[in-house]
């Protein structure tokens, strides 16, 4: 497993040096096989305490030259112009059979010039969390990081009380975020924004390589913000929350990182929110395509000396990218909710026949997750359908024969909808209970069950069902901590 490190070739405004701590006692306790072999990485579980020392930060890999990243952001709507990798150690990259290059980081590892007195430990209840959860929306089909293990590192670490500690280890595409353009920027450093568009550029859209001058950075612009409206309304369709939607956790990829307080959402409300520090609800469910533009703004911020000499013009030009910006997410938002309920066209008549059920769902505090599976069900389940016509009464009467009027097979439409309606999520009470019982037992056996579920959230398995019950609840309680 040979890394590369192209990152530092950006010089050393953008990272500062730094080694993981050293773990007593390092154990593998959850390790991602399927993750490996795409990536290339052979024969590694052939020394499974090799692999921990490594994945614990212990051993590094040839070539590894581990840094912690320099990075801005604004947090819940704040500006730290000084943030960074607290409690990461950026390995390097690895380049997949397959040409794609990927980060590998770990987290929990130590801390770094940039912990502001953090410990930089992890423990191993967020780092359980952080493997299922990537994993599960990776198998769902929303753009994320991945986790390749949790190491347990045989020491107890201290939050409210002694905990076992771990170290994960991320896979992503990058860690480059809108905070790292907002670090330079706010400096003004202009070179160095133009030198990580271009890192970016060539990383996530080399279709851009060939443009130049003011162009280049309108088009890099318009390309983040199209993968980043995918990204909210895959986030939406599966219900999740992000839970602590910052700038400094925007990736220019377009992927789900920082998985800490995040959740999924149970009965429908778009005004769900489980952060323990989101008291004002700012990162709710429903907002997050809000914040995504908000967020989008900061990052075009950084770009307006660049699209323009004038400072006039640059500013029209960014306001209209955010314009359309809101367009294209609405347009996205409204294909997605009409698919859910496999309508082909999301003209007027159907956003409106998609709103009354998402009304009906918050009305009568119905889980979202359950109610798209039955839907999806009774096109070929005959009870499921008696039992949704004579709950939903006339909606039911006019969806049906909005789905006849496309004159598509029955079949067809119900496989398109149970593309966009998983049968199980990760939900919040079965995390808590897994996590809980890996922690007491020492054991990964509940964690491995789980994920052979969450890794075919589209399909029922003999064990599915133990898995698909909302809590008795509904979440009303459950609030979710930084952890990671």
């Amino acid at each position: 497993m040979q890394l590369s490190n192209s990152y530092k070739s950006l010089g050393e405004d953008f990272f500062i040096a730094a080694q993981p701590r050293k773990a007593t006692k390092p154990e593998v306790f959850l390790w991602n096989q399927a993750l490996a072999d795409s990536l290339g990485v052979v024969s590694l579980m052939e020394s499974p305490q090799q692999v921990a020392e490594i994945f614990a930060g212990n051993q590094l890999l040839p070539n590894s030259q581990p840094v912690a990243l320099a990075y801005a952001g604004h947090q819940f709507g704040q500006f730290s112009p000084r943030l960074g990798d607290g409690r990461a150690h950026l390995l390097g990259e690895i380049t997949a059979p397959n040409g794609e290059v990927f980060d590998i980081q770990l987290k929990g590892s130590g801390a770094t010039p940039f912990s502001r007195g953090g410990d930089g430990l992890c423990g191993m209840g967020p780092a359980i969390r952080e493997f299922i959860m990537s994993e599960a929306m990776h198998a769902l089909g929303v753009p994320t990081s991945r986790s390749l293990a949790v190491v347990t590192t045989g020491e107890q670490i201290y939050r409210e009380g002694p905990v076992p500690g771990a170290v994960v280890t991320r896979v992503a595409a990058s860690h480059i975020r809108v905070g790292t353009f907002e670090y330079f920027y706010s400096q003004g450093n202009q070179a160095a924004v133009e030198a990580l568009c271009d890192f970016a550029i060539a990383r996530h859209y080399p279709q851009l390589s060939e443009q130049t001058g003011e162009q280049k950075y309108l088009e890099f612009l318009k390309a983040v913000f199209a993968r980043q409206i995918t990204l909210v309304c895959e986030w939406l369709r599966v219900g999740f929350i992000h839970g602590v939607m910052n700038t400094d956790n925007t990736a220019i990829s377009g992927e789900t990182i920082d998985y800490g307080p995040c959740a999924m959402m149970s009965a429908y409300n778009p005004n769900t929110v489980y952060s323990s520090i989101d008291g004002m609800g700012r990162y709710r469910y429903g907002k997050q395509p809000a914040i995504a533009q908000w967020n989008m703004a900061r990052l075009t911020e950084c770009f307006l000396p660049l699209l323009h000499p004038e400072p006039e013009k640059a500013t029209q030009l960014g306001e209209q990218l955010l314009v359309d910006f809101v367009k294209d997410l609405e347009t996205a938002y409204h294909q997605m909710i009409t698919g859910k309920a496999g309508l082909v066209t999301a003209d007027a008549e159907a956003i409106n026949l998609c709103n009354d059920f998402l009304q009906h769902l918050r009305k009568n505090a119905l889980d979202y997750t359950n109610s798209y599976d039955r839907l999806t069900r009774s096109l070929q389940e005959p009870e499921q359908a008696t039992a949704l016509q004579q709950e939903l009464g006339d909606w039911y009467s006019q969806w049906q024969a909005r789905l006849q009027s496309q004159e598509l097979p029955t079949s067809e439409v119900a496989a398109n909808m149970r593309a966009q309606n998983p049968s199980v999520i990760p939900r919040n009470h079965h995390m808590e209970a897994v996590i809980a019982e890996s922690i007491a037992t020492g054991s990964p056996d509940a964690a491995e069950a789980w994920l052979k579920v969450l890794r075919k959230p589209y399909e029922m398995q003999a064990t599915t069902a133990n898995f698909q019950n909302p809590p008795v609840d509904g979440d009303r309680n459950y609030q979710t901590f930084c952890g990671t």
